[in-house]
């Protein structure tokens, strides 16, 4: 656990176009941790009583952007911007926000951006020579606009002294709970995760774009159906004759068409699934190798290890480590 200064107390920044889960992600990851014994009580602040959501939600009785204490964490849920936001030199954010802000960070409490709400932090100054992160759409924009923040592409989320940052949407979910592992242990957070019926927590340093989601933007929809088979039976053994008869096509014009499409074989394909798989089993569970490597589809644990270490750079068993 953190030994920063905490009271508890989330004040949560709601902007004009938030965008939903961006706010109740997180959110609903602190209400967890609070009925599970965590002390975190929660405040919903704007500018004015009332805000529309990016997605035509109105969100009503929000209280004025209140006076900061050393310990308050700041919540920044994303708004909706696109890349090309602020190009007239306009402020991203009302300048009452901004100063609040900067105000907020002065008194000693800790920031915490989801997604977008990054911009308005950096509006506030409050990323200038600081590790950060944003929507992997808009961290080309995020350094452009801020040139004093450093930037990092491909992490879901990162501490930064009392500011912290979140990739895109969902990744606030990781982001808060990291949060919640740093004030209160791993024993709560996993026990929170485990409330949500969160798969696997991930690292901050782990890729925004999920594995399982990556080489899924072509149009060939014989290569989505073995690919959407292959992530669905990962365990199980398969013959490329057995995903030519599913895809309706022959060996070679299966082979043809993904490595067209995606730039892989499905025995490539399928290899780095099950490896990603296995990387978060080790990080996340009691597994033995031996078990990981059978709950992924490789039948030979030694070859399983040796894969590994040719693909992550070390052996399974000093990734879990």
């Amino acid at each position: 656990m953190s030994d920063e200064p905490r009271t508890g107390r989330i004040v949560v920044l709601v902007l004009a176009e938030v965008n939903l889960l961006d706010l109740s992600g997180p959110v609903q990851v602190f209400d967890a941790a609070a009925h599970l014994g965590a002390d975190y009580r929660i405040e919903y602040a704007a500018e004015g009583p009332r805000q529309r959501s990016a997605q035509g939600l109105l969100l009503a009785g929000l209280t004025s952007l209140p006076p900061l204490y050393p310990g308050d964490l700041v919540l920044v849920p994303g708004p909706r911007l696109s890349p090309t936001a602020g190009a007239d030199g306009a402020p991203l954010v009302p300048p009452t926000v901004t100063s609040w802000l900067a105000e907020a960070h002065r008194a000693g409490a800790r920031i915490a951006a989801v997604c977008t709400g990054a911009a308005a932090l950096g509006e506030a100054g409050l990323l200038n020579g600081r590790r950060c992160t944003t929507h992997w759409g808009l961290t080309e924009h995020l350094r452009r606009r801020y040139p004093a923040a450093r930037v990092r592409d491909g992490a879901l989320y990162i501490h930064d002294g009392p500011i912290s940052t979140s990739a895109g949407i969902s990744a606030g979910i990781d982001l808060a709970l990291s949060l919640v592992e740093r004030d209160h242990g791993p024993a709560l957070t996993a026990a929170v995760a485990r409330e949500l019926v969160l798969y696997l927590r991930r690292g901050g340093d782990q890729q925004q774009l999920n594995p399982f989601l990556a080489h899924r933007d072509h149009l060939h929809p014989a290569v989505h159906r073995v690919q959407e088979y292959l992530v669905q039976h990962l365990d199980a053994q398969h013959t490329l004759d057995e995903l030519a008869a599913l895809a309706c096509v022959s060996k070679r014009g299966l082979t043809r068409a993904f490595t067209a499409a995606i730039g892989l074989t499905p025995l490539e394909y399928q290899q780095g699934l099950r490896l990603e798989l296995a990387g978060s089993l080790l990080a996340q569970t009691t597994l033995t190798v031996e078990a990981v490597a059978a709950r992924c589809g490789f039948r030979d644990p030694r070859h399983f290890r040796r894969l590994f270490r040719a693909r992550f750079g070390r052996t399974p068993s000093a990734a879990r480590a």
